[in-house]
């Protein structure tokens, strides 16, 4: 029965979290957009957020993977530390990837940065 049980939070979660989240972020754009339109009825002057540049959504998407990579990495070798188990650096391997990803956005952003000044 506990396995059962186990199989069925896990298969709930897994597509339930998902949608919470798309949910959520549906009500909040719908109510972003009830607001603005709010506004605009009662004649207030709305500025328009600006787009980012390509050398910001370069570094954003880099700091934001290097970052998420380095708590991988120190999780998984804490946790091998604690346990004793050096197979658990295994899985502390695969934050190398989203690591060099998160560096190579970080170098966009550097020649992007440097384009825009020549």
């Amino acid at each position: 029965m506990g396995g059962d049980v186990i199989g069925l939070v896990a298969v709930i979660l897994s597509l339930g979290i998902p949608i919470a989240a798309l949910y959520t972020y549906y009500r909040v754009r719908k109510l972003r957009t009830e607001e603005r339109l709010a506004a605009i009825a009662r004649g207030v002057e709305i500025p328009m957020a600006p787009e980012p540049s390509q050398a910001a959504r370069s570094r954003r998407a880099g700091v934001l993977l290097v970052s998420g990579a380095v708590g991988y990495i120190i999780m998984f070798g804490l946790i091998a530390r604690v346990t004793g188990e050096p197979d658990t650096w295994a899985a502390a391997a695969f934050g190398l990837l989203p690591l060099s990803v998160g560096i190579g956005y970080l170098i966009d952003f550097r020649l992007v940065r440097r384009e825009s000044r020549a």
